[in-house]
């Protein structure tokens, strides 16, 4: 797992970014507000998915030819900020939950919540007290490229898992055998004996010296 560090407010320099957004995230869909170097803003909703994202932040690195662009969201862990985390050209800002919640007051003392005004609420944040913010930055160019791998890796080791389970599914269907005869179903063997014998009366059919 990649480690993130954390700067101290203002300790960064003022960086020119492309763009600077305010992200809003959920549990299903995540609401942002972005703004250009024109000042000119843009809101749309990102489903919580890896490829939505990944998507997403592509769409945002060519869109502005891999300039770093700014967003700020409400958590400083957790399963959104290790997903963005990976994109170099993206530079996160953490906003303290407490500290939205009494920004949001000084527009509405109800203190009422809804995603896309949060998302307002967070671009307008990040553009008004940077120095307010802390920045994350993954610590290795290294790492992040570790973390692309392991998340490729998982991807492969789940689509197996899925596959072998099918499989020993439809043999216990048609060809339990098979199940009792080999303690793992998935090796080149098992796959050619399938491949030449697909049920227990094919197999039967073949000669003892074969």
């Amino acid at each position: 797992m990649h480690k993130l560090e954390i700067t101290e407010p203002g300790a960064t320099p003022p960086a020119e970014f492309a763009a600077r957004i305010g992200l809003d995230w959920s549990d299903q869909k995540h609401a942002w507000t972005m703004q250009d170097e024109e000042g000119k803003k843009t809101r749309a909703k990102l489903d919580n998915t890896p490829e939505a994202i990944e998507v997403w932040a592509a769409e945002l690195a060519q869109r502005f030819a891999g300039r770093p662009v700014a967003v700020a969201l409400e958590q400083s862990r957790g399963a959104v900020t290790a997903v963005l985390s990976k994109y170099a050209h993206l530079v996160l800002f953490p906003v303290h939950p407490t500290n939205l919640a009494n920004y949001r007051k000084s527009f509405s003392a109800s203190g009422a919540k809804s995603d896309p005004i949060d998302a307002d609420l967070i671009l307008d944040y990040l553009v008004k007290h940077p120095e307010h913010l802390c920045c994350l930055r993954p610590d290795t160019v290294e790492t992040r490229s570790l973390q692309f791998l392991t998340q490729e890796r998982r991807k492969l080791v789940d689509a197996h898992t899925r596959t072998l389970q099918s499989l020993i599914h439809w043999l216990k269907q048609v060809f339990p055998q098979v199940v009792r005869w080999f303690d793992d179903p998935a090796t080149p063997l098992v796959a050619d004996l399938l491949l030449r014998w697909p049920t227990l009366q094919d197999l039967q059919t073949a000669k003892t010296k074969t």
